[in-house]
């Protein structure tokens, strides 16, 4: 099964392309924010240097600030992808881990994944990328950052927010 995180771990290399909403993240640094796989992916790969700082200061400014979130999904991902794809160590992957569980860690529950399996229907996103969406709305937050979903979409009062765009 390919998961989101999977998918879009490419993205890191992607070219980064002008758009508002980058700016949001600037401005709403405190805004409780849900960190998808993928931004989470780029802070280790060296093949994106652009990318992986961007990350990093996020992660940090969010660890200073307390208003980052990830789900048990998100750090699941986040460890298969990052020592198979990027080749961390795994002791090392094991560390940063627990670091991003110093974040709120979304921990879903079986109606959570019936609703994310709604969103999946209604709207056709890929189940796991609902199920994430679904993790960031009952965490609380106003801000899910993400390279899978159209950046500046607002669903179900969460702004999607691509933080590897740069501003007009």
């Amino acid at each position: 099964m390919l998961s989101a995180a999977s998918r879009s771990l490419n993205d890191c290399q992607a070219r980064e392309t002008p758009t508002a909403s980058a700016s949001i993240v600037t401005r709403r640094m405190s805004v409780r924010s849900f960190f998808d796989t993928n931004v989470l992916l780029c802070s280790d790969d060296e093949s994106a240097p652009a990318k992986q700082r961007r990350s990093r200061d996020l992660v940090a400014e969010h660890r200073r600030s307390r208003s980052g979130v990830v789900s048990l999904q998100v750090l699941q991902e986040y460890f298969v992808n990052v020592t198979r794809k990027l080749r961390v160590d795994p002791h090392i992957a094991r560390r940063k881990v627990e670091i991003l569980a110093e974040f709120d860690v979304a921990t879903p529950d079986v109606s959570d994944i019936l609703a994310a399996i709604d969103l999946h229907r209604l709207h056709g996103f890929s189940f796991w990328d609902a199920l994430v969406l679904r993790s960031a709305k009952q965490a609380g937050c106003s801000v899910l950052l993400t390279e899978d979903f159209q950046d500046g979409r607002e669903i179900d009062g969460i702004q999607v927010v691509n933080p590897f765009r740069t501003g007009k």
